[in-house]
């Protein structure tokens, strides 16, 4: 089952210093942060601040190359996550031809960001997301992993500065 959720918010890990991109469902029930590298979370706080470059970026270009095309982003989906690791599809739509395509969460969003296609998230990924092993080591590691879900799931709007949407 999917479920739609928005970018919620763009936040740095405090225990390993590495952007996260954090998603909510409307109810704010689901919370899914997915952690990402420094320049994707550049290309997403660049569309979240609405700075506009001199030259395109990748995500920028290829919003252009789409609606040069008329091709329109209907959705992406966080489809899984496997070893730690997500997977997402955008999907396009050219007259009647549909189109799904591997990509990358920070990337599929930073493009759904920039079309303003929805995000959806299939629910086992929420369930296997709650269970991920951000770092293998010791107990004191599981505590702090479940201490910061804990955390991002009670989190309010007001709870960010900068990025907060």
């Amino acid at each position: 089952m999917l479920l739609e959720m928005r970018v919620f918010a763009l936040a740095v890990d405090p225990f390993m210093n590495v952007p996260i991109i954090i998603l909510k469902d409307e109810s704010t029930q689901n919370v899914l942060p997915i952690w990402i590298g420094p320049l994707e979370a550049s290309a997403i706080a660049t569309e979240l601040e609405k700075i506009q470059l001199t030259r395109p970026m990748t995500h920028d270009l290829l919003k252009e190359i789409f609606k040069s095309l008329r091709i329109t982003v209907s959705k992406i989906e966080i489809t899984d996550i496997e070893d730690n690791v997500y997977y997402a599809r955008i999907h396009l739509v050219s007259g009647d031809n549909h189109h799904s395509v591997d990509a990358r969460p920070s990337d599929a969003i930073a493009v759904a960001m920039r079309t303003n296609a929805p995000i959806f998230v299939d629910q086992k990924v929420l369930e296997k997301s709650r269970n991920i092993d951000i770092k293998k080591g010791t107990d004191k590691d599981t505590d702090r992993q479940v201490e910061w879900l804990e955390m991002l799931s009670n989190l309010s709007p007001e709870d960010f500065g900068k990025y907060k949407m």
